[in-house]
């Protein structure tokens, strides 16, 4: 399942702090519609971090009634192992076909104990994991070293990586880099959506997408390119989405870009981010919205 297009949806919420099960249905929907290669819920992106327990199951039930033949790969990510555990339970109980664990944690994590959860996990789960390696929101940087060793352990399928240099060669160099520490069996997936056709064209097998959880017809024309070999096109592709990802920069990630585009086409309400998050602003939505139409985003 660790290949193509992995996208990611919103979680969206309504305005009294609930889940907005409609919504999350309807953007479940285009992604289906569209015949992702999975759905990865509950990422960053689905703002697990501010659901309770109770919730990320419902999260994960929904939507693996709308995934159809769709593999789902849902987050596991918690500050205790005991939590991260019962969450891995929760979501094989849901049916999810793959597990996205990233190392959150309050005290600073060592690569020792970053193992240690990794080992634990792997060897407590049935179905395959992906590393996740966000140190923008984790604030733990792994190593190239602690990737090969924790690759090597059972059920490890696929890593996440953040981005790659903003060069082609040193894109390439910074793939093989990595490469040659991990076993051929586990995947390279690059998210941090500008650089996916850097990342793609210097050999990632997928590409983990936040444009992909809203556009998805827009991302799969993107990873359907790579799958062809043809690199250009990826290129073409990727960076005629520049005013998207200027979007992500002046607002300090994707999270609140995507909810606000979502609000735009009146799949979710306006004000779908968890609190203690704020919506963008009108003037912000409009111009959103002209980057959608100007793009032809979908």
């Amino acid at each position: 399942m660790f290949n193509g297009l992995s996208a990611f949806p919103l979680t969206p919420f309504t305005p009294d702090g609930d889940i907005d099960d409609a919504g999350f249905q309807r953007l479940l929907e285009r992604l289906v519609s569209a015949g992702v290669d999975s759905l990865g819920v509950l990422g960053s992106t689905g703002s697990y971090a501010y659901l309770t327990r109770e919730q990320r199951k419902r999260v994960a039930a929904l939507a693996k009634a709308q995934a159809g033949t769709i593999p789902m790969m849902v987050s596991i990510g918690a500050v205790s192992t005991r939590q991260v555990l019962d969450l891995a339970d929760d979501a094989q109980h849901a049916g999810a076909d793959g597990l996205l664990l990233p190392a959150m944690s309050y005290q600073t994590l060592t690569e020792e104990e970053v193992y240690g959860l990794f080992d634990t996990v792997s060897r407590h789960v049935s179905v395959p994991v992906c590393v996740y390696d966000n140190p923008g929101t984790t604030h733990f940087t792994f190593s190239d070293e602690l990737h090969g060793r924790i690759a090597a352990l059972p059920r490890i399928g696929s890593i996440k990586i953040p981005g790659v240099p903003a060069e082609a060669a040193a894109a390439n160099a910074r793939v093989q880099q990595l490469r040659e520490k991990i076993p051929a069996t586990v995947t390279l997936g690059i998210s941090g959506d500008a650089f996916a056709g850097l990342g793609l064209n210097a050999g990632c097998e997928v590409w983990y997408s936040v444009c992909g959880g809203l556009f998805p017809q827009t991302a799969k024309a993107i990873t359907d390119a790579a799958a062809r070999g043809d690199k250009a096109q990826v290129t073409a592709l990727t960076e005629r989405l520049a005013p998207l990802w200027a979007l992500f920069r002046r607002h300090g990630g994707s999270l609140r870009v995507m909810a606000a585009a979502a609000g735009v086409l009146g799949l979710v309400s306006p004000t779908c981010l968890p609190r203690p998050l704020k919506p963008l602003s009108a003037q912000d939505c409009t111009e959103i919205a002209a980057v959608i139409e100007a793009l032809g985003l979908r």
